[in-house]
């Protein structure tokens, strides 16, 4: 056997059975950035929705107890996390957030390491994070406008669904997308500069 023929086999060996859709690596740059970026913000989204659950459990329990993000009228946990909106499906968001985000970090963390997902996971990815990029966007409103406060470890989690959506949404794009010409930062700079002119022109000076 030729070396050419050598190294065809070993080739082939590597890749695996056709068809397979077992992890395998994955070197694309862009792909290791993205699966970092999901780690990152998986890691902060359970966090912030950790202490969220936590704190609503220590409402629960007892019902003079003050969560440490309650700073003042407008900056007050207490009072979205009592909010219908704060258990829209049943469970305090909080709690779905956190295993949600936990699972995304993992996730993100595989892929950073080198693994290739299928295209159908990456697909099943984006459509869970539109749903919550749209749950986001609900929540904005319904804070701004109905409940007339805001949860500084909600606002954390809007922080971190805004670029996982759009990075996701512009890595699934096919080359040649009006996504991809788009410098990669210009949505989320323009989604981040549009809610802070909300808050800012909902609530003004109360913020202080």
């Amino acid at each position: 056997m030729t070396t050419a023929a050598h190294r065809n086999a070993r080739a082939a060996r590597a890749a695996g059975p056709p068809g397979a859709t077992a992890l395998t690596p994955d070197r694309s740059a862009e792909t290791r950035r993205t699966g970092l970026l999901l780690l990152a913000g998986g890691l902060i989204g359970a966090l912030a929705s950790g202490i969220l659950a936590y704190d609503r459990i220590r409402t629960l329990e007892d019902p003079l107890f003050t969560p440490g993000c309650d700073i003042n009228a407008v900056l007050s946990c207490g009072d979205v996390m009592t909010s219908w909106q704060s258990h829209l499906l049943g469970p305090p968001n909080a709690l779905l957030g956190l295993a949600a985000f936990a699972a995304l970090a993992g996730l993100g963390l595989a892929v950073a390491a080198g693994a290739r997902l299928p295209r159908r996971l990456w697909q099943g990815l984006w459509t869970a994070l539109a749903a919550g990029f749209a749950l986001t966007l609900w929540l904005i409103g319904q804070c701004l406008y109905v409940i007339g406060a805001l949860c500084p470890w909600c606002t954390a989690v809007w922080a971190v669904m805004i670029p996982l959506f759009w990075y996701v949404t512009r890595h699934l794009a096919r080359p040649g997308s009006p996504l991809r010409a788009l410098p990669h930062w210009l949505v989320p700079a323009a989604l981040y500069l549009a809610v802070a002119a909300l808050v800012v022109t909902r609530f003004g000076t109360g913020l202080l």
